[in-house]
Formats: structure tokens, C-alpha cells, sequence
């Protein structure tokens, strides 16, 4: 570097470290977390057999019931070709199957079965100490607040309902 140049500043640039004060601090946080997150999850998981995708279908499917395969793909941040590869699992699994909606022949729509919910539930059981494992730094207190604050920003003014 020449006498004459002024030195660029480097304090706002992501690194991805504790204490980083760039724009992008925030989303680089939110996705370490969600990687932690998901880590744990998936340790959850692992034992029955599932994956997180997998599991994120039945989430849909439990709370929505039968829904079509493009819903399935938008409500999971799927695509066309993944969600079908997904459901396709679920199927052989017999923990989902496809049935076809009334007036539209092309159009299936894909239902939890027993079995699924069974797993489902299971999934929940095995996850409780992992989640309290997630969470065992935070202070008393601390966890509820966390899903406070991550629900009014991943759904704003939504996030009352």
C-alpha cells in the first residue's frame, strides 16, 4: 500500500465470528444457529430412520392435514422434483400416502398415515433432551425469551397467531 492511498475499512465486513458488527451479523448468526439446531435435530431423528426433510413434511401434514404436493413443496422450501422424492420416501416408509383430489385427476394430494403420526409423536419424545441439551448455556428464563424474539422476526406482525 502507497503513503498516499487512505487504508479501507475493514470493520464492517462479515467474518462470521462472535462480535461481528457487519450487516450481514445478524443472518450469519441465524444461520449458525439453525446449522446447531439442526444438528440436534437430526440426532433426534436418526435413531427412527427419518431426516429433517422428511420430518418437515409430516410437520405440514399434521398441522394441515392432507395437502397437495405443490403446498408441501412452498410450505417447506422445497422444489417440485425434491418434494416428490421426499413424499416418495414417506410412502415407502408407509408414513404418508397419496391420494388423488376430487375433480382433478392430475392433482394428489398427500395424507399422514397412522404410522406417520406414530413416528411423529415418537420424534417428540426423543427430542426432549436434546432440546433441553440446545438450550442447557442459556440462563433460566433465557429459552422462552429466545423463541419470543426468533417468532416476532421470522413472522412480525403475524407472529400473535
Amino acid at each position: 500500500m502507497t503513503a498516499d492511498r487512505a487504508p479501507r475499512n475493514t470493520a464492517s465486513r462479515a467474518t462470521d465470528r462472535p462480535g461481528d458488527a457487519s450487516p450481514f451479523a445478524l443472518g450469519l448468526l441465524l444461520r449458525r444457529a439453525h446449522w446447531r439446531a439442526a444438528g440436534v435435530m437430526s440426532e433426534a431423528l436418526r435413531p427412527l430412520g427419518i431426516e429433517l426433510r422428511h420430518f418437515a413434511v409430516l410437520i405440514v401434514l399434521v398441522d394441515r392435514g392432507p395437502t397437495m404436493q405443490r403446498d408441501l413443496a412452498a410450505a417447506t422450501g422445497s422444489d417440485k422434483a425434491g418434494i416428490m422424492r421426499v413424499v416418495d420416501d414417506l410412502e415407502r416408509r408407509g408414513l404418508a400416502v397419496r391420494k388423488a383430489v376430487p375433480g382433478d385427476r392430475r392433482v394428489r394430494a398427500v395424507e399422514i398415515t397412522p404410522q406417520g403420526v406414530e413416528l411423529f409423536d415418537a420424534v417428540h419424545v426423543a427430542a426432549v433432551p436434546l432440546a433441553e441439551r440446545l438450550v442447557a448455556e442459556l440462563e433460566p428464563g433465557e429459552p422462552e425469551k429466545l423463541t419470543e424474539l426468533l417468532t416476532r422476526f421470522a413472522y412480525g406482525e403475524d407472529s400473535e397467531a
